[in-house]
Parts: C-alpha cells; structure tokens; sequence
C-alpha cells in the first residue's frame, strides 16, 4: 500500500482467517478480498482491517470507479460536498465508501480534499453556476450539479459566497430543507446525455435519475435500480400515477403521469420521457416489474 499520499492515512490491522464470511453486498460494504473496513469485522473476514479517514470531494463530480485506473468500468460517481471515507490507497487513486450512499469504490485522489466546515446549503437545482464575482456577469469558476453540499458564507446582495466562488441564492437549499416535486426534478433532466454511473445534468443513468430526483426532496433513496426496487412499496398497477417508479430488471424509470415514464435509457442515450407502453414493448424480453411507491421518508445516511 501506498498511503503517504493521504494526510491521516488510514491504519490498517492484520485479521485472523478463522470462520466462514456471510454473504455481503460489496457495492454498499468496504470488503475487498485483501481488505475490509474494520467496522465489518465481526460480519466478515479479511486478511486485514482499516480503519478509514474522511475526506471530502473538492471537484464538481468524480465518478467512481471500480477499479485504480480511468479507463475502468464507472460504478457511481461522488458530488461536490460529499464525504467519502478512504481505506487504501494507491497510485494516485484511493478506495473507500461515500457517506451519502454506501456506494465503495475507487476515485482519483486529485478530488479529494479535507473535510473543513460543514456543509450548510446544498444545490436545488439540474445544475448551479460559480461565478468568480457576485455578479452574472463574472467569470465562471466552476458547475456544481444538484443535491451537491456546499459551506455557504456571507451573503452578497443576490448572492453567497460558496464552493470558492459566488452562487445564486436562488440555486441553494438549506441542507435539513428538502421540498418539490421528484417528477419536475426528473423532467428537468430530459436532455441529459445516458452515461453509465453519472449522477448529474452532465451525465446521468436510470437509477441515478431516480436517486437524484428523490434525494433532492428529501426521500432516502439507493444507488442501484435492484436496491431501490427493493426499498420501495409494491402497488398496484392499476393504481399507478405520477410520482410512482416503474422498475424493469436492470432498468428503472418515474412516472410522469400514470402512461407516461420520464427515464435515463441507453436505447434512446439519452434522458427523455415517452410512453410507458413503448417501454414495455421495448423491454418485454427482460420482463416487467410492478410499480413502486417511493416512501415519504427523510434522507438519511444508510
């Protein structure tokens, strides 16, 4: 292990090899076969035990990979103002677990910064700019995507001094507020390009869409579509309406209105909404899932 690269690396111990391991999601638990969080240690064996360090993301988005290298598969990707805790690190890349999901995986050290002052606001809408000034017309120093976290400081006229730079008042939320319409959420992404593990208007997948949108009002929600299916009540559908998830083996989208899917698709590559009948045509050969309702429950950390 290389961790010098990381202040406050993370202290690792050896583990018995004794007993057998439970089974155990490793998209959402820090296990690798070399090396496991040592929270995990009385669930599951591993040679070694770290003890992890949080760090903050410091870049607008960084997609998370699944292995130490650039050109691997993208699993997720991690916001601004999010915390993700580091257990290992290597070559520039550090492995560990965000806080605001549970997703593990590997992000570029370069987007990671220390955890400084808590995040006060975070961003209500697809997509806010940061000017360099409180100004419109001011250079534009950066885009930070919906549902990130920034430590908002004094205010200037319409703006607040955030994300080392000046954003609009009228993009930002308190952090413990959460309101709106996930559907008008959802619909504000059509457009979005279809970009496997994306989570923002640059770039977003199925159940990132879903993620996104019911995050930003308020309702915990899970990575992936399987996990979300999962989470949410089974109806009826013929009782479905707006608002409801529609869920296909691999694919998941949020209803519009009770005929209409608003999804992040890779048949189209692209985010759009069309009729809920085209997409079960489309996707019969995977089969068809019963609608979801989403539960009105606050977002919490899993």
């Amino acid at each position: 292990m290389a961790l010098s690269v990381i202040d406050g690396a993370p202290r690792t111990r050896q583990g018995r090899l004794s007993g057998p391991s439970r089974p155990i999601d490793r998209r959402i638990n820090a296990v690798r076969d070399d090396l496991a969080d040592a929270a995990l240690a009385g669930f599951v064996v591993a040679p070694r035990y770290a003890e992890g360090v949080d760090r903050c993301c410091v870049v607008p988005m960084a997609m998370l990979h699944a292995a130490p290298a650039g050109d691997a598969v993208a699993v997720s990707a991690v916001l601004f103002g999010e915390v993700f805790t580091v257990f290992d690190a290597a070559a520039g890349w550090a492995w560990g677990q965000g806080h605001d999901d549970g997703y593990v995986g590997w992000l570029a050290i370069s987007a990671l910064g220390p955890v400084t002052s808590p995040a006060s606001h975070r961003i209500a809408v697809p997509a806010a700019t940061v000017f360099a000034a409180p100004d419109i017309k001011a250079r534009v120093v950066a885009r930070l995507p919906l549902n990130a976290r920034v430590a908002a400081r004094e205010a200037n006229g319409a703006f607040v001094a955030a994300a080392g730079g000046f954003i609009h008042h009228r993009h930002l939320a308190p952090i413990d507020t959460t309101s709106g319409d996930p559907v008008a959420i959802a619909l504000g992404f059509v457009g979005t390009p279809y970009v496997w593990g994306g989570r923002t208007r640059d770039g977003i997948d199925c159940s990132g869409l879903i993620q996104a949108a019911l995050r930003a009002t308020g309702v915990a929600c899970p990575r992936d579509s399987d996990q979300q299916a999962a989470t949410f009540a089974v109806i009826d559908p013929a009782e479905r309406r707006r608002g409801d998830l529609v869920v296909f083996p691999g694919h998941v989208g949020i209803l519009a209105d009770a005929e209409t899917l608003c999804h992040a698709n890779a048949h189209w590559l692209t985010t759009l909404a069309e009729p809920l009948a085209d997409v079960a045509a489309r996707l019969a050969p995977s089969g068809f899932r019963r609608p979801l309702t989403p539960a009105p429950t606050p977002c919490s950390r899993p």
